[in-house]
């Protein structure tokens, strides 16, 4: 695995936004400067092995995770997840239904010489999404055409729709997304997945989230037509779905109105998984050792917030490495994961973000920054597996 320079396209960034990629808020290099979000002038590059080995490890990680959501359903560990009490029965019933789930994206420190290490899981609302799919593979077809890619998430998309469309409660399907994002990301992956979906053969509404309306009558949700929604793909997360007026609705309308992503998955996309992970696997050479609500034995360590995103709130505890972010997360208790550092690459640090379709891993996106947490001032950077 290294890192490695080549001239952008010279009409990239036309090619880019003709892919769907239009939202942007610039990312950020070391001296605090703006930098692409998509940057083409860096790229990664790994040796099939590699990616062989990074790939075997996500498929056992994502067993152990669902291995895990049993194990709390079972033993009705939602406190340490900070899950209301009313929301219990609702997950448990969702998992044992099987609601149906379509994708994630892990999280992973890896440097090509150590087994990958799973740093979160974001099963709920995974963002970085066409990049990954879509923009990445066209870079790769025009400028390393010979060279392959670990990306076969686009295919895997539209047959988890197929999958699972016996499975949904009618072929027709509204996608949403919150009109809160002024990013416009979580709209750009919304519009992406709808058309996955369309490519399987259902049928596909898209509208914001705050267009749902909710007939007290018939107890259904209904679109802008007040046509009653069967089934409703959603970016926003569940931890705030159930802390809304309409949360109640959501849970208790379940599964005459079906989630996507379902609601057991409010297990997955919460960081106390990661201390349960090590309870359950402890000295798993994919896990760093986490607990819940106090380092336990650590003593140098990152603490996130069970609820965080965009690495906020974030503090770093560790000689040397001290860091803390802003933000405001952290009311619903805190894991404290051992510190390993991302590795650095020119003066970078990449995460990989290995995507999950179904139970299978399907791509690796990569979001690279200069800082020691993965936030909001990442860029996205593709990658290439070179032929041999």
């Amino acid at each position: 695995m290294h890192r490695e320079r080549s001239t952008p396209r010279p009409d990239w960034k036309s090619k880019v936004e003709e892919q769907g990629l239009v939202f942007g808020t610039p990312a950020r290099d070391a001296s605090g400067k703006s930098r692409p979000y998509w940057d083409e002038s860096v790229h990664y590059v790994f040796p099939m092995d590699e990616i062989l080995s990074v790939e075997a490890d996500v498929e056992l990680l994502h067993s152990m995770c669902l291995d895990a959501v049993d194990n709390v359903i079972l033993t009705e560990r939602y406190r340490d997840f900070g899950i209301p009490e009313w929301v219990w029965p609702h997950i448990e019933a969702s998992w044992k239904r099987r609601d149906p789930h379509v994708y994630g994206r892990f999280d992973l420190r890896y440097d090509g010489k150590s087994p990958a290490k799973m740093l979160e899981y974001n099963a709920d609302t995974p963002t970085s999404l066409l990049e990954a799919a879509v923009v990445q593979w066209y870079w790769k077809t025009e400028v390393f055409p010979e060279d392959d890619q670990w990306n076969s998430i686009h295919e895997r998309l539209v047959e988890r729709w197929q999958e699972i469309g016996n499975l949904l409660p009618s072929n027709e399907l509204h996608f949403t997304w919150s009109t809160a994002d002024s990013s416009g990301e979580d709209h750009v992956t919304t519009a992406y997945l709808q058309e996955t979906a369309a490519e399987a053969g259902l049928d596909t509404v898209g509208l914001a989230i705050e267009e749902i309306g909710w007939d007290p009558l018939l107890k259904r949700f209904v679109d802008l037509e007040e046509a009653p929604m069967n089934t409703v793909v959603k970016l926003y997360p569940w931890e705030w779905v159930v802390d809304e007026e309409f949360g109640k609705f959501a849970a208790e309308s379940l599964p005459q109105t079906l989630w996507v992503e379902p609601l057991w998955k409010m297990l997955l996309s919460n960081k106390a998984l990661l201390a349960i992970l090590w309870e359950n696997y402890p000295g798993h050479p994919n896990l760093l050792p986490a607990f819940l609500d106090d380092p336990g034995l650590l003593t140098e360590y990152v603490r996130k917030p069970k609820l965080g995103r965009e690495g906020a709130n974030v503090q770093i505890v560790a000689t040397g490495y001290e860091t803390q972010t802003g933000g405001v997360y952290g009311a619903e208790g805190y894991v404290y994961q051992a510190f390993d550092p991302l590795p650095e690459f020119d003066g970078f640090r990449p995460a990989l973000g290995a995507w999950i379709v179904g139970d299978n891993a399907a791509g690796l996106g990569i979001r690279e920054t200069a800082g020691l947490v993965t936030d909001d001032g990442a860029a996205f950077v593709p990658h290439r597996i070179p032929e041999k």
